[in-house]
């Protein structure tokens, strides 16, 4: 929660703030995410104007997960972009757009479901540890990078297996 208290009910007062807070629970996606409690560094501006107030904030976080393809952990920063009207608690909202309108409860702004959705849409669908990540074998579960030359036998077919029986003892004679 954020007090925006300071800039009063003036259009066009603003104020910058910075602050580091602890990653709410869920940051992510299920292979790709932020740890719980990991530092989030938020610098924001908020800005009054007649509605209400205008926030715009820059995030940065930390993601660790897993390469989607091969298994291997992966980790990088993110920044993410957001911006947010909050609109004051005694204005008007109209019925059809009460579920779009975020509203100022006791002059705090709650940032995080405005986190949670920047961050989750600035994720991979799926993350990969290198552009070119071959995955592991489908075979035996590998992982090509650690051995590019990896390979197996080709598969016998089973419809034929009686027939490789009869003509395998024929070849030892010769």
């Amino acid at each position: 929660m954020l007090d925006t208290r300071e800039l009063g009910r003036r259009p066009g007062s603003q104020r910058e703030v910075s602050r580091t807070v602890p990653a709410p629970a869920d940051l992510g996606i299920e292979v790709l995410g932020v740890t719980e409690g990991s530092p989030v560094d938020l610098d924001l501006r908020l800005e009054a104007v007649m509605e209400g107030v205008l926030v715009t904030a820059t995030a940065s976080v930390a993601v660790v997960g897993e390469c989607a393809r091969c298994l291997e952990p992966i980790s990088d920063d993110v920044e993410v972009r957001f911006q947010e009207l909050f609109v004051y608690d005694d204005q008007s909202v109209d019925p059809d757009e009460e579920l779009e309108v975020s509203t100022l409860q006791d002059d705090l702004v709650d940032l995080e479901p405005l986190l949670r959705d920047a961050v989750v849409l600035a994720l991979p669908f799926q993350p990969l540890c290198q552009d070119d990540c071959p995955g592991l074998c489908v075979e035996c579960g590998a992982r090509l990078a650690d051995d590019p030359d990896h390979g197996h036998d080709a598969p016998v077919d089973p419809r034929w297996t009686a027939l490789s029986a009869l003509v395998e003892p024929e070849q030892a004679e010769d």
